[in-house]
């Protein structure tokens, strides 16, 4: 059987060309005996004899050697496979076959050595290698490649798939007809050493940074004057000390002002320990009654020094913008932040107020008309500021307009004041709509209260107005309003109606405030400061003095506030549910039905629970129009900032809140209970 099988086999190519050249010689030499012939008949004769001779040994050699032939090259073919196989199997690339189930059909012996699997393991890949999962990998495309750790060592992973539609073809047993099979190749290539190089190379890449004394003038001003050097040098030496032992470099630029070069790795060192210099520099005391705080901004990752001193200094001013006693780095990915656990100190001075009202006059001077906004849900600082800016626009002469959607519980009241009112415009207060037909080319945007584009009032004025003033009082965030023509963000004033009241005292001579509009201001900077009793400073109850001044009446603003039943049994019932989480933080949902502004009374409910000995924090959560609030409030031991930013969110030290869509109250106090949890495993708060 085996003999026919090889007798049956065709010889082509070079060796069937190689076998037959004999034959091919023997015509040739028969052409040369004919012409032989021709000269001589005897000589021909003796030639033809030969050539029969030469044909019949040829013959009997090609018949009888091509079994021989075929013999060898069986024999041959099948050692070259089991050669093959064996190079596979010893192949130092670890290498493995998978069927269209994602299961192990072979597999060589480095793969072998790596998983520890006997020859012949055949479940599932994901058995081995859980995040790999090969349909997801591969999906329509023929290759895919992936990143895999496994045993601290760490992999490029390729896979290949390999189509078995001509086997299909070439079988008597699978139909080829609309037959899909494949096997997909699995190849391991070790990067350990590369990677571990590479991030070596990167650990030692420089970064740029900036440190600044937030209060230099101020802490100066505690201490005795022959002891202000002493202070001054006791700084310098802690900071630069700091930096050597980081392997780095800290020169002084100003009296107030260090740039650092430090390596990548050390960076990475100052961020798993929070940057403690934050607090090392407050315990130089030489009997200054202020304790010293600095500003840090590093840049790093960029793709030039000059990209990371670029990003170093925007991390250094959005430092200061959040109130400083805090590092802030940057990186193309984004902005991680540290610290920021001190109160900022109020600047006596208000040589910046003067500045920024003059800055402001002269922008609203050079326009048509000016548009102000706050942020959605507008609460009574947001619409207060937004007078306040009302004014100052018709006090130089220009038309203005507030811009407001949806009035809450507590805005209305001031908003009514200001309606069917003759010593008003009927326009004062417009809509979104109305407000993107009034935008035109010659007027400039003030916002108010807010920071965060995603969160005004009217997103698309941004686009629209060339022209835009910020006026906040909340630590910026990673989303700001960008290329504002005027931007004055005080992270210590109580509220911004703080803030307009003293820029309209430097704005224009004259500039007569009526009570009414007195009163909206009024009430925003006691609403923000909780009836003064949380963030005010001396300039706060100076801008009060001067809006009672202006006729600002207190009677009349805390009747604008009583609650209504339904309210106060909301925010009671907040009160009495709550949970106390780990003895310090207080959590409670506020219910929305039946009320018509329950975020607000969710806030008041907030502050209520502080009340309550050993709560450090408070956070209450309301669902509103399909989206989760939470106002979070705390007095002076924890930083609800940092906590509401890790969720989406923002505010001040003491007064913070997020929004959360999707998701339950109760799955939002999930969330809160995993943040706090997190935060205190990393030492972020106490």
């Amino acid at each position: 059987m085996r003999g026919n099988m090889k007798n049956k086999v065709k010889i082509r190519g070079m060796l069937r060309t190689y076998l037959q050249s004999s034959l091919y010689l023997g015509i040739l030499l028969a052409g040369v005996n004919l012409a032989v012939y021709i000269f001589d008949y005897r000589a021909g004769l003796l030639l033809s004899c030969f050539v029969l001779l030469y044909f019949a040994i040829t013959l009997y050699l090609f018949w009888n050697s091509k079994s021989v032939v075929m013999t060898e090259l069986v024999s041959f073919a099948t050692e070259y496979g089991q050669i093959q196989r064996q190079l596979l199997r010893e192949l130092e690339l670890p290498y493995a076959l998978l069927d269209d189930r994602e299961r192990i059909i072979w597999t060589n012996e480095a793969f072998e050595q790596i998983t520890h699997k006997p020859k012949g393991y055949s479940k599932a890949l994901t058995t081995l290698f859980p995040e790999i999962m090969v349909d997801k990998l591969l999906g329509d495309m023929d290759e895919g490649e992936t990143q895999l750790s496994y045993e601290g060592s760490e992999y490029s992973v390729k896979l290949k798939k390999i189509s078995l539609k001509e086997m299909a073809k070439h079988s008597d047993i699978i139909s080829p007809d609309g037959y899909d099979g494949y096997l997909t190749a699995l190849y391991l290539f070790d990067e350990t050493a590369l990677r571990i190089a590479l991030r070596e190379n990167d650990n030692q890449s420089l970064t740029v940074g900036m440190i600044y004394l937030d209060n230099y003038e101020e802490a100066l001003e505690s201490v005795e004057e022959v002891r202000r050097s002493l202070l001054i040098a006791l700084i310098d030496r802690k900071v630069n000390k700091y930096i050597a032992a980081q392997d780095g470099i800290c020169k002084k630029l100003e009296k107030d002002k260090y740039f650092i070069i430090l390596r990548k790795e050390s960076v990475i060192q100052l961020q798993n320990s929070r940057f403690d210099l934050l607090d090392e520099v407050k315990t130089v005391n030489i009997g200054n009654e202020m304790a010293v705080t600095i500003s840090i901004g590093i840049g790093l990752d960029g793709l030039t020094y000059a990209q990371n001193y670029e990003f170093a200094r925007t991390s250094v001013d959005l430092a200061l913008g959040r109130g400083g006693d805090q590092a802030v780095v940057k990186t193309p990915e984004g902005i991680s932040y540290y610290g920021g656990k001190s109160q900022q100190v109020e600047k006596n001075t208000r040589v910046k107020a003067r500045v920024k009202a003059h800055a402001l006059r002269e922008i609203i001077s050079a326009k048509d008309s000016v548009i102000v906004m706050g942020h959605r849900l507008a609460d009574v600082d947001s619409f207060g500021a937004a007078v306040g800016i009302w004014r100052i626009a018709k006090s130089l002469d220009r038309k203005a307009h507030i811009v407001i959607n949806q009035a809450t519980t507590s805005v209305q009241p001031l908003v009514d004041m200001f309606k069917d009112n003759d010593n008003y415009d009927t326009d004062m207060i417009v809509n979104s709509a109305q407000a993107l037909e009034l935008a035109t080319a010659n007027a400039v945007l003030v916002v108010v209260d807010v920071n965060k584009p995603s969160i005004t009032e009217c997103p698309e004025l941004l686009k629209l107005c060339k022209s835009i003033v910020v006026l906040d009082h909340h630590r910026q965030g990673s989303e700001t309003i960008e290329n504002a023509t005027l931007s004055y963000v005080e992270a210590y004033a109580s509220s911004t109606c703080e803030m307009v009241s003293e820029i309209l005292q430097y704005i224009n001579d004259g500039v007569k405030v009526r009570g009414d509009e007195a009163d909206c201001m009024y009430s925003g900077i006691m609403i923000d400061t909780n009836n003064f009793t949380s963030k005010t400073g001396v300039r706060t109850f100076e801008a009060a003095a001067f809006l009672r001044r202006c006729g600002a009446d207190v009677t009349r603003v805390r009747k604008l506030f009583r609650d209504n039943a339904e309210e106060y049994k909301a925010k009671a019932d907040a009160v009495s549910q709550a949970e106390i989480y780990r003895n310090d933080y207080a959590i409670s949902i506020c219910r929305s039905e039946g009320i018509q502004s329950p975020t607000v009374v969710g806030a008041q409910a907030a502050n209520e629970l502080l009340n309550i000995k050993g709560i450090k924090a408070s956070f209450i959560l309301t669902e509103y129009q399909g989206t989760v609030y939470v106002s979070a409030r705390s007095i002076d031991e924890i930083n609800v900032q940092v906590v509401m930013e890790r969720m989406g969110g923002g505010g001040h030290q003491t007064i913070a809140g997020c929004q959360m869509e999707g998701i339950t109250p109760q799955e939002g106090i999930a969330r809160i209970k995993a943040c706090l949890d997190e935060m205190m495993e990393e030492g972020e708060i106490a």
